[in-house]
């Protein structure tokens, strides 16, 4: 009895947060995380790792499993120097559309001597064990970014109002209480004012769409 409250205290002791200089004992220091045996380790192979689509070319150099993730290195080329990232992208595998992902920045470089700027990035899936990727795809449907505040007549209004002057909006930079704010200036008489709004504002505007395909074999 003496032992298990010797032990229990021990364990008390570990769990709660430590003062500078306190080392825990060494066969919790070492302890891991279990990492059950079903999930594999493994390579897949790439049927074309370059796709070209709306003047964007993206390349997939790398898709592994690690565990429950399905990783893939994604490359594509900046359209300007505003901030682009991967807006909409899927796994799909046996008839499963998995469109939920992590995204981890692995290098950014801009554009210099004629060269456009580059953006890779890991995107991270979460599959189950007994997935079947012998015939999978990774889609990437969209490229975006959201303009800066400081961008919204420098940056988007030059992008936006050839195509929003079709439709009848017309817009316009101004001096509000020292900052250049962009304005609608006109619009159809049977067109609200949210509704202006929501085309000006609208995601059709800042994001490029592919899609752009990839597909690969993980066999374990």
């Amino acid at each position: 009895m003496k032992r298990i409250i010797i032990l229990a205290a021990l364990l008390l002791s570990a769990c709660a947060p430590q003062p500078p200089g306190v080392t825990l004992p060494q066969f919790l220091a070492t302890a891991t995380p279990y990492i059950d045996p079903s999930y594999p380790t493994a390579q897949a192979s790439i049927a074309l790792q370059n796709q070209t689509a709306s003047g964007i070319d993206i390349r997939m150099d790398r898709v592994w499993q690690d565990g429950k993730n399905i990783n893939a290195n994604i490359c594509f080329t900046l359209p300007d120097a505003s901030d682009w990232s991967i807006w909409s992208a899927s796994l799909t595998y046996a008839g499963t559309v998995l469109d939920i992902y992590g995204t981890t920045l692995q290098s950014l470089t801009e554009a210099a001597n004629g060269q456009p700027g580059q953006r890779c990035d890991t995107l991270t899936f979460i599959v189950p064990p007994d997935a079947d990727l012998s015939t999978a795809s990774i889609v990437v449907d969209a490229i975006g970014a959201y303009p800066g505040e400081d961008e919204y007549c420098t940056v988007y209004l030059p992008k936006i109002q050839q195509a929003l002057a079709a439709r009848g909006i017309t817009l316009d930079c101004a001096d509000v209480n020292g900052v250049m704010t962009m304005q609608i200036t006109g619009k159809p008489t049977e067109m609200t004012q949210e509704q202006a709004e929501q085309l000006v504002y609208s995601d059709e505007f800042y994001t490029i769409k592919g899609p752009w395909t990839f597909q690969f074999n993980l066999t374990q």
